[in-house]
C-alpha cells in the first residue's frame, strides 16, 4: 500500500497546541480528508511536547505522489504548520505493508476521549 507520513517537532511550540490541534482535527481535517478522492485512511497521531504526525494510506502510487506533491508546495502554511508555529521536519512516502481492522472496528468520528491530566 501506499503511505505518506507528515511530521512536525512539537519541541518548540507554544503551550495549548496539541489541544488545538485536537480541535482542528475533529472541526475540520477529519472532514476534509474524509471526502479526498484516492485516500483509503488517515490517522493523527501525537506526542506531547515532541511531535504530531499524519499517515496515510492512497489507493495508489499516483494518488500518493499527486498529495505529495501538492502538499509540499504548501507545507509551511498549512493548518497544521500555522497552529505549531513550524514547518513539518519530514514529508516523506513509505511503503504500508498491512492493515488489519480489529474486532472493534474504527471509529466513525474525530471526537474522541483523552486524559484530561495531557491538557498542554
Amino acid at each position: 500500500m501506499y503511505g505518506l507520513t507528515v511530521r512536525w517537532s512539537l519541541a518548540d511550540a507554544p503551550k495549548g497546541t496539541l489541544k488545538a490541534l485536537r480541535s482542528y482535527v475533529e472541526d475540520e481535517s477529519f472532514a476534509k480528508f474524509a471526502a479526498l478522492d484516492g485516500l483509503r485512511f488517515k490517522s493523527w497521531r501525537a506526542r506531547k511536547g515532541e511531535w504530531f504526525e499524519g499517515t496515510y494510506v492512497f489507493v495508489s502510487d499516483e494518488a500518493r505522489a499527486a498529495f505529495q506533491a501538492s502538499f509540499e508546495k504548501k507545507a509551511a502554511d498549512s493548518a497544521g504548520s500555522k497552529i505549531i508555529g513550524s514547518a513539518p521536519i519530514t514529508i516523506e512516502a513509505c511503503e504500508i505493508v498491512a492493515v488489519v481492522r480489529g474486532k472493534a472496528g474504527f471509529r466513525s468520528s474525530a471526537s474522541f476521549e483523552h486524559d484530561k491530566r495531557d491538557d498542554d
